[in-house]
């Protein structure tokens, strides 16, 4: 099954209708390696399928993040960005001055995290860490 299988498959399941507009997009989403918008991902879909409106790209986002199969990010000062939920823990650096994300993992800040928690009683269930970068002068 695909990524873009999945993601019918999960608004089915929420009862919404596949129309073509909605297959394009889902298409673009699947394919997706960065963390658009919905403009973006309206810009994107619209290429194939012009007839799409951002109100349906909003809604299908919106049923999508329902059923857990994407994920919205609110980085500072920025409209909301999706990305495919994944199995695997990530974490993000948001360039300031290009609005870039990277994605990162750190086993180190992970453990240092954990034991934090633990210092003071507490386990964690769920985190999310977002650094604010800006490149140095080389």
């Amino acid at each position: 099954m695909t990524k873009a299988d999945d993601l019918t498959q999960a608004l089915r399941d929420a009862g919404v209708r596949i129309t073509r507009q909605r297959a394009a997009l889902l298409t673009v989403i699947a394919g997706a390696d960065d963390h658009p918008d919905a403009v973006e991902l309206h810009r994107r879909a619209s290429k194939d399928m012009p007839s799409l409106s951002l109100s349906t790209v909003y809604r299908t986002l919106t049923a999508l993040e329902d059923q857990g199969v994407i994920q919205r990010h609110q980085f500072d000062g920025t409209p909301s960005r999706f990305e495919k939920a994944e199995d695997d823990h990530h974490d993000h650096m948001i360039d300031v001055d290009t609005g870039e994300v990277i994605e990162f993992c750190s086993d180190r800040i992970e453990q240092l995290q954990t034991e934090l928690a633990a210092e003071i009683g507490y386990e964690i269930v769920h985190h999310r860490m977002e650094l604010y970068v800006r490149k140095k002068d080389a």
